[in-house]
């Protein structure tokens, strides 16, 4: 998807700074490559190189791009606290890496944490999370109907030049890839340190449904995010409207808790200190490193010497049984994509949800009431997250179908600039 934006920003479609993001995806996708040093943003191409499916929003940030950043969640998605997160992202001056302020659980257990004053070219995120509950489908219509009627707020920008004629172009960019990639997952629970300011009672609440808080109360809070920016792209993962988790597919289930136990983040004290918190990052850092130092070992030989010195390691003794079990059913088995897999399950699974057709109807219409009420985007990018198995193939092509029709008739005739290859079917 990125590649799309720095387009748009190079032909001029799009402004090169305070762009708002709005994110629809039941992953956040606001990781950070953990290595990369953080001038890299500043080469195009470098970066392309980098970047994965779990983390290419918060560079774009750090260039100076994006300024806030919406993310609306199904509501099985509930990696980030809901509500609103104000923290800075820069230059780590130790590491000259790209880091952030942000102690949501997060950032946190990727090791991503440093104190503001650790950070050089500093940039203010506003980071906004949002639910979104499928609208009951008998009560749709006559929620539409009341909704549309509404009047549309304008960004600050002259309406025209904010629009042009790319707020009528779709980009279904697939960052498919063809092994299942990194996707966050954990979930921040109320009592995490940096609790988020609440946005409403309504959007805050995820045991709320759909009919007890009205999507316009969401609309409010999203144009009132969109506001503050110059323009605003709209991002849509087809993975929002049902989404697996591919390991579950790849791994048993005596494996999969192994990994758990493995990988499993140890969480900061409540009111944790700032010494606190940098000693659970590196304590986090150590152990994802010794983990990763493991696996990159097996690759090379993984005789029963080095699982038992591995497994010596504190915390590390579950590897036996897992590579005994993995060995058992594989030749040689991909250590690298059992590290991948791991790194997405440190205290909570990623999301897994293959929907109903009638939850796919329900959130689509609650995305049609959410759009009709809000400003034009410059720019609308689709992602399928279907080669990865992020998004169920037997479900992609008929949400893409949903999704395109749901634009084209909120926004009148697209541009479709379709860029993924193969057949339909994926």
């Amino acid at each position: 998807v990125l590649p799309f934006i720095y387009r748009a920003i190079g032909s001029k479609h799009l402004p090169a700074s305070n762009i708002s993001f709005v994110h629809l995806d039941s992953h956040p996708d606001l990781l950070i490559p953990v290595n990369m040093p953080a001038d890299t943003v500043f080469d195009k191409e470098a970066l392309f190189s980098e970047l994965s499916i779990e983390n290419w929003i918060m560079p774009a940030v750090y260039a100076g791009h994006i300024s806030q950043v919406v993310w609306l969640h199904p509501p099985w998605a509930q990696q980030i606290s809901e509500g609103k997160h104000h923290f800075l992202i820069g230059k780590d001056i130790s590491t000259t890496t790209i880091r952030v302020t942000g102690t949501d659980y997060y950032f946190l257990s990727d090791g991503l944490y440093v104190p503001a004053d650790q950070l050089e070219n500093q940039k203010p995120l506003n980071l906004h999370v949002i639910l979104i509950n499928p609208t009951e489908v008998s009560n749709s219509q006559e929620e539409n109907g009341e909704v549309a009627s509404a009047k549309r707020l304008k960004l600050n920008t002259d309406d025209t030049a904010s629009t042009v004629s790319a707020s009528s172009s779709v980009v279904p960019g697939d960052l498919d890839r063809s092994t299942p990639s990194l996707k966050k997952k954990e979930v921040q629970s109320a009592s995490a340190p940096n609790k988020a300011e609440t946005l409403s009672e309504c959007s805050a609440s995820s045991s709320l449904r759909n009919g007890e808080c009205p999507i316009r109360e969401v609309v409010k809070d999203v144009c009132q995010v969109l506001q503050k920016g110059d323009a605003y792209v709209l991002d849509i993962d087809l993975d929002f409207f049902s989404v697996k988790n591919p390991f579950k597919e790849t791994y048993t289930q005596t494996e999969y808790e192994l990994l758990q136990e493995l990988y499993n983040f140890k969480k900061p004290h409540r009111n944790a200190t700032e010494e606190g918190l940098l000693d659970c990052v590196e304590n986090r850092v150590h152990q994802l490193e010794d983990l990763e130092a493991a696996f990159a070992d097996l690759c090379d030989n993984d005789d029963e010497e080095t699982l038992q010195k591995w497994a010596s390691y504190p915390g590390m003794k579950p590897l036996v049984q897992l590579v005994h079990s993995l060995k058992t059913r594989m030749e040689s088995p991909d250590y690298e994509m059992v590290h991948q897999a791991g790194l997405t399950c440190d205290y909570i699974e990623l999301p897994h949800h293959v929907s109903t057709e009638e939850e796919i109807e329900g959130l689509i219409q609650s995305v049609e009431v959410l759009l009709k009420d809000m400003p034009k985007p410059t720019l609308v990018t689709v992602a399928r997250s279907s080669l990865d198995d992020y998004c169920p193939s037997e479900q992609v092509d008929i949400i893409q179908e949903k999704v395109l029709n749901l634009l084209g008739s909120v926004y009148g005739a697209l541009d479709v600039h379709l860029d993924y290859s193969g057949t339909s079917s994926f």
